[in-house]
């Protein structure tokens, strides 16, 4: 009996001692800016090793914890990680904390959109790229920025001459006279320099990718029918930084790359200059080039002027001087010869002027005056046959923002001019086109859940007429994990005879465009996205979207030919394009995984049985595996890319690709290799490039890389140390 008695004693004190030495803690996450309940954060004491996920109230219960002081910490995707002190005694614990947006994807401010809201808060579909993933791209490619869009999601690099090595961004399966290229906000003028300005614009001294896919018309203009890329260059920090970046490859390519910027309190700078130098090319042996001889050389001064909180002027002069020679590489080397005669020179230079001025009226209201003046200069020789021209571009805008906490919106007007001259011929092909502008974007939250833009632009240009380009999206935000958008717009483009199949003859034969015979090309297009966000353990996160699409496009330009001679005109019916993309990661610690597939059915319903459009695959994916911390960046990735139509209605092979990068930090340098495509999966593998005679060749149509395997190796060197690269 006595020791019965003395076990339920030690019992009870065992128990009131336990009860004395641990508790419930009830934690509430809300979210800062609109005190909502943040529904699967995560919060945790590491060194316990107890945590849990909020539930939709925004609660979670961590039991049986230990009296004393204890690290907590609160994170979430998108926002910023909260890491504090708690004391827990043996009474219960119940604290509120709140979120903050941190510097992540869903808390950038895009540029894209003329708005002022994050990502998460616009009702447009915007994929960024930036930070981490762009500075990986570059040290892919330093020499341009074809990497960093080839890798992405729906986005097609469509090499338009073996010779030239001259490519196209194709979005969507439309070709890239669909697609609008600006850089901070200004119109990237394609026309003339068509293929070439992909292969022009190196990647160091941008700070983000922002990608808007399916009609943008509305935001920017004609042009922007399968979406526009805006590119967003670095400012100067008080901080000083320099980026000095030189690269090497296995087969001739010297690229070197220097960005510098700093500003005090009136003034400020960022000077960038890149060179790239590459040396004719041939894997195959068969006497012609696989990469042409080039030499490029850019320059982008920009002076900052801050001349109180309230203005800001800023004033950048961008200047390109590009040189490729490709063809029979004997030609190239030793001169033209009875059995080496092909050879293919271009030879452009391209100077444009950028100036903004910017007044933020007060905390709601800014107003922006901005100009842009660009004059190309492109001279394209072959063995018998030389075109050349000059082309002046000039953009002009005005707009006036105001904001505030439940809505905000743009109005403003602009000017665009566009003029072509062509040199050296009896019958120049010119073109001059005048398009004016006004526009208006209205974006409100109707209620916590949902969020509507609205905008509306008409353009006028004399020659092609009115141009009413009405779009409209809606964002619905589930919880803090799901949310979905649908929008649709309409879209128009200008005829120009400067078509990726016009490229592909190097404008030879060709008639110039008939502006009483020719009617603009106009489109309406519709996406519908679902988004999901969320943490499945503590430590792995996972982010899911699913995109749906479809554009069409009336009186789609062609080229067509008669009696050796090819001319323009409209199709009689429609390009329609739709297809679905989906990308999913996974986040755990240093690790991310990235999937990614494209279904693109883009058809000529002009022609009889309407045929999937000419080297557009149906099918693309894309597996990257990084593991990235302080101190190393390490990634490996596959690309997928289906089987194209041909336009002599054959199917091309399908082909993976592979590649692996490690890259080595330090405080104030970053050496790096990389092997691009290692398994050398070239378009000669397959089928030839090209075809008799060799002094007078025809050149196959282009599917595959034709380079092949590409091993590069260089250094990032930045004397004032990595806190750029990290803030990125």
């Amino acid at each position: 009996m006595k020791y019965f008695i003395s076990m339920i004693c030690y019992i009870m004190l065992v128990s009131s001692l336990y009860a004395q030495t641990s508790t419930t803690v009830t934690i509430t996450v809300l979210d800062k800016e609109n005190k909502q309940p943040v529904y699967g954060a995560s919060v945790y004491i590491n060194t316990l090793s107890i945590g849990s996920n909020t539930n939709e109230q925004g609660i979670a219960i961590l039991n049986n914890v230990p009296t004393g002081t204890h690290e907590l910490t609160i994170s979430y995707i998108g926002f910023t990680t909260i890491t504090e002190s708690i004391l827990v005694s043996n009474i219960l614990l119940e604290k509120t904390y709140y979120l903050a947006e941190g510097f992540q994807l869903e808390a950038i401010t895009v540029k894209a959109t003329r708005s002022t809201r994050t990502i998460k808060r616009i009702p447009t579909r915007v994929e960024f790229i930036g930070g981490e993933e762009l500075g990986e791209k570059a040290t892919m490619n330093a020499a341009n920025i074809s990497m960093v869009l080839r890798e992405s999601t729906g986005i097609q690099i469509q090499q338009t001459s073996l010779s030239s090595a001259n490519s196209t961004i194709k979005i969507q399966g439309l070709d890239g006279r669909y697609t609008q290229l600006l850089k901070d906000g200004f119109p990237l003028f394609g026309g003339f320099s068509g293929g070439l300005s992909v292969m022009q614009i190196p990647p160091l001294d941008l700070q983000q990718f922002e990608i808007i896919k399916g009609s943008s018309s509305t935001l920017y203009g004609g042009g922007a029918i399968a979406g526009l890329v805006n590119m967003v260059s670095k400012t100067p920090d008080t901080d000083p930084e320099l980026d000095i970046m030189l690269t090497q490859t296995h087969v001739g390519g010297s690229t070197g790359n220097i960005f510098y910027s700093k500003r005090n309190s009136k003034f400020g700078t960022t000077l960038y200059a890149s060179g790239n130098y590459q040396k004719i090319y041939d894997p195959e042996d068969d006497d012609f080039s696989n990469l042409p001889k080039t030499k490029t050389f850019s320059f982008n001064p920009k002076i900052f002027y801050y001349p109180n909180e309230k203005e800001t002027y800023w004033l950048g002069i961008n200047g390109t001087y590009d040189k490729r020679e490709g063809g029979d590489v004997t030609a190239i080397n030793n001169g033209i010869s009875d059995n080496h005669q092909y050879t293919e020179d271009n030879t452009s230079a391209r100077i444009s002027t950028q100036a903004v001025y910017t007044n933020k009226i007060n905390k709601q209201s800014e107003l922006q005056i901005k100009n842009s003046i660009s004059h190309f200069n492109r001279e394209l020789t072959t063995q018998d046959y030389q075109f050349s021209g000059k082309q002046w571009n000039t953009f002009t805008e005005v707009n006036y923002t105001h904001n505030n906490d439940q809505s905000d919106w743009i109005i403003g007007a602009n000017l665009y001019s566009n003029s072509f001259k062509e040199a050296n011929t009896t019958a120049p092909r010119n073109q001059q086109d005048i398009t004016t502008g006004l526009f208006a974007n209205y974006t409100r939250d109707l209620s916590e859940k949902f969020i509507l833009e609205t905008g509306l632009r008409t353009d006028y240009s004399p020659d092609w007429g009115f141009f009413p380009l009405p779009r409209i999206s809606l964002l619905y935000n589930v919880n803090n994990h799901f949310s979905s958008r649908i929008g649709g717009g309409l879209g128009y483009k200008i005829p120009d005879m400067f078509t990726e199949e016009a490229a592909v003859l190097n404008y030879q034969n060709i008639t110039a465009i008939n502006k009483d015979n020719l009617e603009a090309e106009r489109s309406y297009g519709v996406n519908i996205d679902l988004n999901y966000s969320g943490n499945i353990t503590n430590e792995i996160s996972v982010s899911f979207n699913q995109l749906f699409y479809i554009t069409r496009i009336n009186n789609a330009l062609l080229l067509n030919s008669n009696d050796n001679f090819f001319y323009f005109e409209n199709a009689d019916g429609a390009i329609l394009s739709k297809g679905a993309e989906t990308n999913l990661k996974f986040s755990y610690k240093d690790f991310r995984w990235f999937l990614n597939y494209t279904y693109i059915d883009a058809t000529l319903n002009y022609l009889p049985g309407k045929p999937q459009k000419t080297l557009t695959p149906k099918h693309m994916a894309g597996n990257v595996i990084m593991y990235e911390n302080e101190k190393w960046r390490i990634g490996f990735e596959t690309y997928y890319t289906g089987k194209q139509r041909l336009s002599n209605g054959n199917k091309s092979n399908d082909y993976l690709l592979f590649g692996f990068l490690i890259q080595k930090h330090f405080d104030w340098i970053s050496p790096y290799m990389n092997f691009e495509n290692f398994t050398d999966r070239r378009q000669s593998k397959f089928s030839p490039e090209i075809l008799p005679p060799h002094t007078n060749p025809e050149f196959a149509e282009i599917y595959a890389p034709t380079d092949g395997f590409i091993f590069s190796a260089g250094v990032i060197i930045r004397p004032f140390g990595n806190n750029h690269h990290d803030e990125q």
